[in-house]
């Protein structure tokens, strides 16, 4: 039995701002990650964020990642790798690395456990070569090897907008990119990238069908109407060899339900989220949720709901005076506000408050 103070689960940008801080602050803890080296999906983002220079404006993601790594170097912090978390007994946490099974009992436990990616179902799409934008991205960024020559991208939110660059720099030939919606759904800057390319970007469009035998070989696309029917006689087929799908990344809270976690689904943010306060700490007492667990965002949106997270379990554990931590806090409530701020923040900002709002009303009816 391994005993801690704070385990974080899952190591990537929202468990190390966690890690981070809470270790700062004088905590013992351990990162609990499924992968052999931390840092997520930062190592596979090599363009340059947005925001503040609190938020590393300017700054390529693998690059981040090297600094919170160093970070995480510099303190003393436990990592458990090549490890997954796949049982929960109160605060005992059940995690298996090579077929051996480790305990870890943790005073207060962080989830952030990241997201999945969704799918959507159409004629072949079970064949070889079609696969998530985010599979794709892995490959070529951190595998450095090319999942397809001709690719065809469904989705414009930025992952699409994003990966469809990043397949073009790695020397593949993007056929189209097609979008459902009238318009898309990600950062125009972005799309004017792959504009510049030539790609086209359909909206109003769907797949209707991929065709191969024992991989995929072409696909036809479709215009829909206003009632997302498909639209006779509008068909188009493309010869591609990979078909990468940015259809949505939904919150994986596995283990926050395992702890008594109460839900809410919250389509902003990827589908059913954990209810949290603005500490976030769920419904569940001394369990956290940070990152894409506590509802999908950007990288940095993470990183700053995983130190707010692990300032938080600190100060509940006593390592840091109440004032001090409040003043941390409030800093980086005010860096969130600002990354929920504007056209794509807004609607994001009043959907966290409200998950606020009723977790504290549910904690407040419980005492």
């Amino acid at each position: 039995m391994i005993a801690t103070d704070i385990a974080v689960i899952g190591g990537g940008p929202a468990g190390l701002g966690a890690a981070i801080e809470a270790s700062k602050l004088g905590a013992k803890v351990i990162i609990v990650d499924e992968n052999k080296d931390i840092g997520g999906q930062l190592f596979k983002q090599t363009h340059k964020f947005f925001g503040s220079y609190k938020h590393y404006a300017g700054v390529r993601g693998f690059e981040i990642g090297e600094r919170l790594l160093k970070d995480v170097e510099k303190e003393d912090i436990k990592l458990q790798l090549n490890s997954t978390a796949f049982e929960l007994f109160g605060n005992e946490l059940g995690v298996i690395e090579n077929s051996n099974i480790e305990w870890i009992k943790a005073k207060k436990v962080i989830f952030s456990c990241g997201a999945s990616e969704k799918v959507i179902h159409f004629p072949g799409w079970t064949l070889p070569g079609i696969m998530g934008a985010g599979g794709a991205q892995t490959l070529i960024n951190v595998h450095r090897v090319l999942p397809g020559k001709k690719c065809l991208m469904i989705g414009s939110g930025n992952v699409g907008l994003v990966v469809s660059y990043q397949l073009l720099q790695a020397g593949a030939d993007v056929v189209a990119l097609v979008e459902a919606l009238p318009k898309i759904g990600g950062y125009g800057v972005h799309a004017s990238k792959l504009r510049r390319f030539g790609v086209p970007i359909l909206t109003s469009h769907t797949i209707k069908e991929a065709y191969g035998y024992d991989k995929v070989e072409s696909a036809t696309i479709v215009s829909i109407d206003r009632n997302w029917k498909p639209i006779p006689g509008t068909e188009k087929t493309y010869d591609v060899d990979v078909i990468c799908l940015a259809v949505g990344l939904k919150p994986n809270i596995e283990l926050p339900l395992m702890a008594g976690c109460e839900t809410t689904y919250v389509s902003l943010f990827g589908g059913r989220v954990p209810l949290h306060d603005e500490n976030m700490e769920t419904t569940a007492e001394g369990f956290y949720v940070a990152g894409d667990t506590a509802g999908v965002e950007e990288a940095d949106t993470a990183i700053d709901e995983g130190r707010l997270s692990g300032i938080a379990a600190t100060e509940a554990l006593g390592y840091v005076s109440v004032d001090e931590a409040n003043n941390l806090k409030t800093e980086i409530r005010e860096r969130l506000e600002g990354l929920r701020s504007g056209t794509f923040g807004e609607h994001r900002m009043v959907a966290k408050q409200q998950l606020i709002q009723k977790a504290n009303y549910l904690r407040g009816k419980r005492s």
